[in-house]
């Protein structure tokens, strides 16, 4: 049997973790508090997203190339706010997610011990990409120069750069050496829409636009992607103040597909809430899953094996200590789990099981993007054991 993947172990490059704030420091240094992953592999990550289970809170991205080391660096993807504004407040107060450990990250415990990352007996949910362990390095391959660090084994970039005048169409140089499947922007100095390509945007993908900070449809704006698809060492843009304005700071992370290991497509759902829902393939066990409806208003739907899995005979797994009724996700327009969503994980892809319209209405496009727990095949050619 051919080998399917190059990485047996998904979580030296992806890894997600729930835990229950405490209020206080403790187990850190400098006012932070140590949490500690539990994959298989240690590793120590440059990208996180961090999510509140069910309080009202922005939802927060952090990562090496800017700085873990202050909340003054934190973006949220479900708003538009300036970099370290994500509440109309300066985070830098309020806690934060970062750097710190060889196998973990660290919250900091925030103003009286009770921030963001932290608040006491609040259950909180982080998930981290691993990239070039904070080591950037100039990219001149497009119209400026910009600042990326890679992890070519995960396909994954994280890339800064700041704008040039006048606001014009811009190449930016990614670093992947391979065309990326999805990407996403953000103006780190003003209040600006997230900018989102990815593969499985209706034709021309390049001429299509989803706002990660919105829960609005795909829309046509040439103004984002300027009608031109990345290439193998460029992002292209357009002429917007969420992709270039002179003087201004940028964030993008790119992702490229890893077989085994991260997948990033489409499906179409059917609108059965039972075994005839949509199975859609990943070669792997997913860990992690984004989804959203590209042809209707829904919000970001998000789901992750910790929080449960639903199977056709309707049993439950998952969650700190306790099962639960149904899988559960987390919506972009909400600050608690939903229990709406059931999600089937496979050994080799999802099913959906509920025909919730943010997941599986009838005769409507929804993409995807999904991290691996477990490969289908290892790179030895042996089949993993289905979970």
């Amino acid at each position: 049997m051919a080998a399917y993947t190059t990485i047996d172990d998904p979580s030296a490059y992806f890894q997600s973790l729930r835990y229950t704030g405490n209020g206080a420091s403790g187990g850190g240094t400098g006012g932070t508090r140590d949490l500690t992953f539990t994959g298989n592999s240690n590793m120590k990550p440059d990208m996180a997203i961090h999510i509140a289970e069910d309080h009202n809170q922005q939802k927060m991205i952090t990562d090496s190339s800017r700085s873990w080391a202050s909340g003054n660096h934190e973006l949220s993807w479900s708003i538009t706010n300036v970099e370290g504004d994500t509440n109309a407040i300066n985070t830098g107060a309020y806690g934060w997610i970062g750097d710190g450990l060889t196998n973990g990250i660290q919250a900091n415990a925030g103003s009286g011990g009770d921030g963001y990352a932290n608040r006491n007996n609040e259950p909180f949910y982080v998930a981290c990409w691993k990239a070039n362990a904070g080591t950037v390095s100039n990219n001149t391959d497009g119209d400026l120069t910009s600042s990326v660090q890679v992890n070519s084994t995960a396909g994954f970039s994280i890339i800064t750069y700041t704008g040039i005048d006048p606001i014009e169409p811009l190449d930016i140089g990614h670093g992947l050496g391979e065309v990326p499947d999805v990407f996403i922007i953000k103006n780190r100095d003003r209040v600006a829409n997230w900018g989102m390509y990815h593969k499985g945007l209706d034709s021309p993908a390049q001429n299509r636009n989803l706002k990660l900070n919105l829960t609005s449809a795909q829309a046509a704006e040439s103004s984002f992607w300027r009608n031109e698809a990345p290439t193998s060492t460029i992002l292209k843009t357009g002429e917007q103040a969420s992709v270039n304005v002179a003087g201004e700071d940028f964030i993008a992370y790119a992702w490229v597909e890893r077989q085994g290991f991260s997948k990033y497509g489409r499906y179409v759902g059917n609108g059965n809430s039972d075994g005839p829902g949509p199975f859609v393939y990943t070669g792997f066990r997913p860990q992690t899953i984004i989804i959203k409806r590209i042809n209707s208003a829904q919000s970001w739907i998000w789901h992750d094996s910790k929080w449960g899995t639903k199977n056709a005979s309707g049993s439950t797994k998952g969650n700190i200590g306790n099962l639960q009724s149904a899988a559960m996700v987390m919506e972009s327009s909400t600050n608690v789990l939903d229990d709406y969503g059931d999600i089937d994980l496979l050994s080799n892809g999802f099913k959906l099981r509920s025909d919730a319209a943010a997941t599986n209405a009838g005769n409507s496009t929804y993409i995807y993007m999904a991290w691996a727990e477990h490969p289908f095949v290892t790179s030895t050619g042996i089949p993993t054991t289905a979970v």
